[in-house]
């Protein structure tokens, strides 16, 4: 068993590591009061509802009801361990760590697995680029490159590759690195036959395929030589504890700044023609590798781009080889159209030229033109549907009109659709009244539409509830393989309760009930703003003090840790965790998260002193009437007594006097 790593060690990463800059890496997010909003990276949605409090180093999604702090994040995200995510966030900022119970050992299966793969796939992809720009027996694919407009310094820039074409010599090479022959193929490298270890991308031009944080995952390789043995023109990696080609595209790591300054996207349909673009300047460019552009696809472009429904439209232009198979593929893009809130554009090069193409006969401005000019994917989607009837018959401009009258009837913008059906009778030569009757006959069921999400969806599209279908491979690789995903048994990690699972445990608190939003908004005050709550005035609280009895239990974590003097607030925050029962997490995170619906104090960042206090006297005040409504109730009960015990009604009596003068003090307080 692998050494754990040391807790001050765990509690140094979480504490250098901004999770702000974690989840920026996968999430475009917005300032909204003291906290960050954008759109969750763990369930579809077009409204955000993930937010994140970079003072407390939580997040929290009020949608769905993940949340938790930075390794949380990670573990969820990139499907990591925990052991996992501490040890890449380690990296991240610099810290060596120190492994307990003897240190880490080499018998261990998984510990550092991510960070050993990411470092071969680092090891490899500058082993390929210096053997393409060096090696004599790279020449054809230096040629390969100069042929299609680039140069050295643009395969120095993308970082492609050449694999040589002997077979072992990369395999010879990380071996020399100190990788172990099991860990090169799962990484997927290098692959196992009967005379031992071979490069998978032997002779190959090689792209490096990276995540949205910048570290390689995989590759793609194209063929160059007629007697490559293998045909497919395209060979990717397969799929691998890193590498999952529904979740990754070309380019975005390169493109997300752009892509969520810009909130517009453009989807190309290889890595020649994202290299195109971008040095064409046209820096939101990514493509797919390998397969289809699917759901995953679009849940990634969302979270970057705000593709939010509040928002003006984002914008995404898909390009297409003006092929039968680009066609195909535009088709299938249109088909999910509705998950985006964005405008979704086609653009199709004259010629049926790809933007490599058109870089090249044509010049860089012409690619900039060819984005530009896109139209938007109705109308590409109507007019590729009716261009397969002959329109010169009446049989065929009926056909076209069944044809087209689903797509017109999935538009979204219901002020659009009456555009549309003028538009398109137009390019059929027939009445308007005869495209509106047939666009009204498909929405009263009278047609095959799908039933999608939101405003409707397109025919053919998936539906909501039942799995969604990617399709097989990209028509534009013939390497490409479709087929049904696989599904794993549960982990370990899958089986503890969730977030939600935890957090039913403990009744939820009434959020209509004035007194306990009060002590809600006292309880973020404490856990956000420590060091703005007056110790004096806490100490004058209880648990009991609190009417839900999910915020007694939070403040008394909060009173069993103490001040937070001495301590940093990641320390601080993780020690009320761990004074508070497991079923308390999930609650102590909300309350760490959502934003205090006041002004902040723009000089200290912090909540106004007197909204703080006016906070701490509700509370109080609240206890104390209860505390004197009880009490004389009880006095009460004993009056009427058979034998009344006068000492208890004596003490009782003096007890509510206490408590009232203790009541008039606060009001005197309240008032000065």
């Amino acid at each position: 068993m692998a050494g754990r790593i040391n807790a001050d060690d765990i509690a140094t990463v979480k504490e250098r590591a901004s999770i702000e800059d974690v989840v920026r890496d996968h999430v475009t997010l917005r300032r909204a009061g003291s906290s960050l909003k954008g759109l969750c990276p763990f369930h579809d949605e077009k409204t955000p509802s993930f937010t994140v409090n970079p003072t407390t180093g939580y997040y929290k999604c009020y949608g769905c009801g993940e949340g938790g702090d930075v390794f949380s994040f990670l573990e969820k995200v990139e499907h990591l361990s925990f052991t996992e995510a501490v040890e890449r966030l380690a990296v991240k900022v610099g810290l060596v760590l120190r492994y307990e119970e003897g240190g880490r050992r080499d018998d261990a299966p998984t510990a550092g697995r991510r960070a050993r793969l990411i470092e071969a796939h680092r090891v490899a992809q500058e082993f390929y680029a210096a053997y393409l720009l060096s090696a004599p027996a790279a020449r054809a694919g230096r040629d390969f490159m100069r042929a299609r407009g680039f140069d050295g310094a643009v395969a120095t820039r993308f970082g492609v590759g050449f694999a040589p074409r002997g077979g072992e010599e990369l395999a010879r090479h990380l071996r020399g690195k100190g990788f172990t022959e099991d860990e090169v193929t799962l990484a997927g490298l290098v692959g196992r036959g009967s005379r031992g270890l071979y490069d998978r991308f032997r002779g190959r031009l090689v792209w490096p395929i990276r995540d949205i944080t910048g570290d390689t995952v995989g590759f793609g390789a194209r063929r160059i030589f007629d007697d490559d043995r293998i045909e497919a023109k395209y060979l990717n990696t397969s799929e691998t504890p890193i590498y999952k080609k529904s979740t990754v595209l070309y380019g975005l790591d390169s493109a997300k700044k752009a892509i969520s300054t810009t909130r517009s996207a453009v989807v190309v349909e290889g890595y020649t023609d994202v290299m195109a673009c971008h040095l064409a300047g046209v820096e939101t460019a990514v493509a797919t590798c390998g397969t289809a552009f699917g759901v995953e696809h679009i849940k990634v472009l969302r979270r970057i781009m705000r593709d939010e429904a509040d928002l003006a439209p984002a914008r995404v232009i898909f390009t297409f080889d003006g092929d039968k198979a680009g066609q195909a593929a535009a088709m299938k893009a249109f088909k999910e159209d509705q998950r985006w809130a964005s405008q979704s554009f086609v653009a199709v090069a004259p010629g049926g030229q790809d933007p490599c193409e058109l870089r090249l006969n044509e010049g860089e401005d012409a690619v900039r033109a060819l984005i530009e000019d896109a139209v938007p994917m109705f109308e590409f989607a109507v007019r590729t549907t009716i261009a397969r009837f002959d329109l010169d018959t009446a049989e065929g401009r009926v056909e076209a009109l069944r044809a087209a009258a689903p797509i017109i009837a999935g538009i979204r913008d219901a002020a659009l659709r009456p555009e549309y059906t003028r538009t398109v009778a137009g390019w059929l030569g027939v009445e308007v009244e005869q495209v509106s009757d047939a666009v009204k006959r498909v929405s009263h069921g009278g047609g095959s539409r799908s039933q999608g999400h939101g405003h409707g969806a397109h025919p053919g599209a998936p539906s909501s509830s039942g799995p969604y279908a990617v399709g097989p491979g990209h028509p534009a690789y013939e390497g490409s393989v479709g087929g049904q995903e696989r599904y794993a048994e549960p982990s370990e990690a899958a089986l503890e309760p969730s977030s939600s699972e935890l957090a039913a445990s403990l009744p939820a608190p009434n959020l209509r009930d004035p007194v306990v939003q009060a002590e809600r908004q006292l309880l973020q005050c404490i856990l956000q703003f420590p060091s703005a709550i007056d110790p004096l005035e806490l100490a004058l609280i209880q648990p009991l003090d609190f009417t839900a009895p999910v915020h007694q239990e939070v403040f008394a974590a909060v009173a069993a840790v103490g001040e937070t003097t001495g301590r940093t607030m990641s320390a601080w925050q993780a020690a009320v965790a761990a004074a508070g029962p497991a079923a308390l997490h999930p609650h102590l995170v909300d309350l760490a998260v959502a934003p205090l619906p006041t002004r902040l104090d723009p000089s200290t960042g912090a909540p106004p002193s007197r909204y703080v206090s006016a906070l701490v006297s509700r509370v109080q005040e609240v206890s104390l009437r209860r505390q004197i409504a009880d009490a004389m109730g009880t006095l009460r009960r004993l009056d009427t007594a058979a034998e009344p015990d006068h000492a208890t009604v004596r003490a009782l009596s003096q007890s509510v006097q206490e408590l009232q003068r203790q009541l008039a003090a606060l009001r005197d307080r309240e008032e000065s």
